[in-house]
């Protein structure tokens, strides 16, 4: 394999790594700030199943991106995805929980603008859509299951050892789940712009399980979320755990469980499948914002129990970063796509 394929690759590893120390921390943010969950414990298990989800079921999320922009040359895909990597890395220096999702549709526009390529107005709408239902339908079924959850531990008469111990198990088995989701969902923001240049071919495994080409990159773009969980996402953990509201473990265990379920809700293609079956309106498949799901669930139960326990002014900044995340993405990567066709003279567009 050509050593130059794997240099233009390098920004999606960084973007992957960015996305681990980011958007990764919010599935175990809650449960390693209320010390329910060790941090080492909480990122093997995040690692291991952002894997998992990245391999197995990233392909629907990755064709809603191609739609956004085809990006047709591994200099352009190398800029697009070091583009977004930078602002979000700025973004995590600040200790600030952004939206993977976002910096890289900002890039793409800003790649489709240079290139004067045709911005499909519908696909951004879809997405952007998704940018205001994620938190909204995470707060919802935070809500839900908060009481929910609530009310069977008070009918149960648990022993509040007992009850702190199937916390814990809740933590860790929702954990997996949602990690193996956000592997599903969000592989298309760190791999899915190489999709269309990738020159890698399908790997045979033992027992004739076969990984296609696109899985192949998924799984090398999965093992750079792993590893940018391992080494630096106790940042921002800090900021999900603690920050904008101090929760119980049960408040914790809700969180988690409302995130898992709103980012597989956006990547599933069988229950897509299964809706349009139905004639029902299909959840689109879309990379959608763990931060943005976490922040909406715990502000549902914030809201539920009389928005005071919340830090609004924290709040209010993450809103921010989010709405200036992908303009600062897009100006990053037009800005950037200039110097690399100008200077180095090459090829970022066909």
């Amino acid at each position: 394999m050509d050593l130059t394929f794997f240099f233009y690759l390098s920004s999606g590893l960084f973007l992957g790594w960015s996305l681990g120390a980011s958007d990764a921390s919010n599935i175990f943010g809650t449960a390693v700030g209320t010390k329910m969950v060790k941090f080492r414990t909480a990122a093997l298990t995040a690692s291991l199943f952002i894997i998992l989800g990245a391999v197995l079921a990233g392909a629907g999320t990755s064709a809603t991106l191609s739609q956004l922009g085809s990006v047709n040359t591994l200099p352009g895909a190398f800029m697009v995805a070091l583009a977004a990597a930078l602002t979000i890395y700025w973004m995590v220096e600040l200790s600030m929980p952004i939206s993977t999702s976002q910096a890289i549709v900002g890039a793409i526009v800003g790649w489709n603008f240079f290139a004067a390529k045709h911005t499909d107005i519908t696909i951004l709408s879809k997405i952007v859509s998704t940018w205001f239902l994620c938190p909204v339908l995470s707060g919802t079924v935070a809500v839900a299951l908060y009481w929910l959850l609530k009310k069977t531990f008070h009918k149960s008469h648990l022993h509040l050892l007992r009850q702190d111990t199937y916390t814990r198990i809740g933590l860790i088995m929702s954990g997996a789940f949602c990690a193996y989701a956000l592997g599903a969902n969000n592989i298309a923001n760190v791999m899915g712009v190489f999709v269309a240049s990738s020159p890698l071919k399908p790997l045979s495994l033992a027992n004739g399980f076969e990984l296609s080409a696109a899985q192949v990159l998924f799984l090398i773009g999965g093992l750079s979320i792993a590893v940018g969980v391992l080494t630096y996402s106790h940042k921002v953990m800090h900021t999900i755990g603690n920050s904008v509201m101090k929760m119980s473990p049960l408040m914790a265990l809700v969180v988690v469980l409302a995130q898992a379920t709103v980012l597989f809700l956006f990547a599933s293609r069988g229950l897509q499948h299964f809706l349009l079956a139905h004639h029902l309106p299909p959840i689109p498949l879309v990379p959608v914002s763990s931060s943005q799901a976490v922040i909406g669930a715990v502000m549902g139960i914030g809201l539920a129990k009389g928005g005071r326990s919340l830090n609004w002014r924290l709040i209010g900044q993450i809103f921010v970063g989010w709405f200036t995340t992908p303009a600062i993405a897009a100006l990053v990567c037009y800005i950037s796509l200039f110097f690399l066709q100008n200077v180095f003279g090459l090829e970022v567009y066909r």
